[in-house]
């Protein structure tokens, strides 16, 4: 499909969805492509103008790269939508997406090599290249993405989640994707970054792993001054993930503060910088205060009259509870305890017997006079 517009740089934008059919499949991510089919095309290749490609369960490797290439060497900006789940190969240790006749036995000849893909899009002008993915990985793959990480080299700006794979028989379900879809048909168009913490968000999985690498990191003001100011969060998570701790904490204050002074306390972009100080905390190792900042922006979003079971509200709490598990004190984990079990009483969400945990580690917790109790397991 081929929209026009007034810019004489036409992006291109390429939509994947792939997983095998039948036992196999972990996630349903062709069912986020009628939905981001929906959205204004100019939100989804980022300019006023451009190429719309869509591929569905396709069966070929050598085909999708193909797409891939063609893709990579366009002109103009290029953004690619990946929904999908990784597999390992046991033999070299690579990671694979499956595609449509992809088996565990086959997987090195009918998946497509994350390293092919990152090699695709290597030559590309640093900047001008965004992946948004939404993936589950088998267990053997998860565990080495979660201690190396999951990137595509430098110049690409990679956003998304990774989640583990799905208990036996279910599958999983697009939703950090779907969410930005829904940000997008809603006429918004966020800052990639701002975009990327409002649909993980929403997609409310404490389990994932959310990926924010930018490729072109914006410098941050020394103090928040005006809203046509470069969008900030970038650099404040490049900082980070840098170890520059403290650093990135500050400048999220000084913002939060900012949001809060212009526009409210609990208005809408003051929860934003109070979620994203949670995820800062969380970066930094900081459970206790991971926790805390995420029930306080669940208690700012039920105090804006938001649902209990609206999912920004639900991920709040989702987050702060896988928090609060990881605890290693146990008298800080008793003192944030009590809050986590009224925001559960009001916010159960869909894991069943979520409260009841609490209320069981809470008790178990009472019983443990030391400061050095690892994290428990619900």
């Amino acid at each position: 499909m081929l929209i026009t517009g007034e810019t004489t740089a036409p992006g291109t934008a390429l939509l994947l969805a792939a997983a095998p059919a039948g036992k196999g499949r972990l996630i349903a991510a062709s069912s986020v492509l009628s939905t981001l089919a929906a959205c204004p095309p100019s939100a989804l290749t980022r300019t006023a103008a451009g190429t719309i490609v869509e591929l569905s369960d396709p069966t070929d490797q050598q085909t999708v790269l193909t797409r891939i290439r063609a893709a990579a060497t366009a002109p103009g900006p290029l953004t690619l939508l990946l929904a999908g789940q990784l597999h390992l190969d046991t033999r070299q240790h690579g990671i694979h997406l499956a595609l449509a006749r992809t088996t565990p036995s086959t997987l090195r000849y009918t998946g497509l090599p994350w390293a092919w893909l990152a090699n695709e899009l290597k030559p590309r002008r640093p900047g001008t290249t965004t992946v948004l993915v939404d993936l589950v990985a088998t267990p053997d793959t998860w565990q080495k993405i979660a201690a190396q990480g999951l990137t595509l080299g430098h110049g690409t700006s990679l956003y998304g989640r990774v989640t583990p794979a799905p208990a036996r028989h279910r599958v999983a379900d697009p939703a950090y994707l779907k969410g930005v879809a829904g940000i997008w048909r809603s006429g918004l168009t966020p800052p990639l970054a701002e975009l990327h913490t409002r649909a993980a968000a929403q997609a409310g999985d404490a389990t994932a792993l959310l990926l924010a690498a930018d490729a072109t990191p914006t410098p941050v003001p020394p103090r928040p001054t005006a809203v046509d100011t470069a969008d900030p969060l970038p650099a404040i998570l490049a900082a980070a993930h840098a170890g520059q701790h403290a650093e990135a904490a500050s400048l999220a204050a000084r913002w939060e503060g900012w949001a809060a002074h212009t526009y409210g306390p609990r208005s809408a972009e003051a929860v934003h910088w109070l979620e994203v100080r949670a995820d800062l905390a969380h970066i930094a190792g900081d459970a206790a205060g991971s926790c805390e900042l995420w029930m306080a922006a669940a208690d700012a979003r039920l105090g804006r009259h938001q649902a209990p079971d609206a999912p920004p509200v639900q991920g709040a709490v989702d987050r702060a509870h896988h928090q609060w598990q990881q605890i290693p004190d146990p008298r800080r984990a008793r003192e944030l305890g009590p809050h986590l079990v009224a925001l559960r009483r009001r916010v159960p969400g869909q894991r069943p017997g979520a409260t009841d945990a609490v209320q069981r580690r809470l008790e178990l917790l009472h019983t443990m006079p030391g400061p050095a109790a690892g994290p428990a397991r619900t």
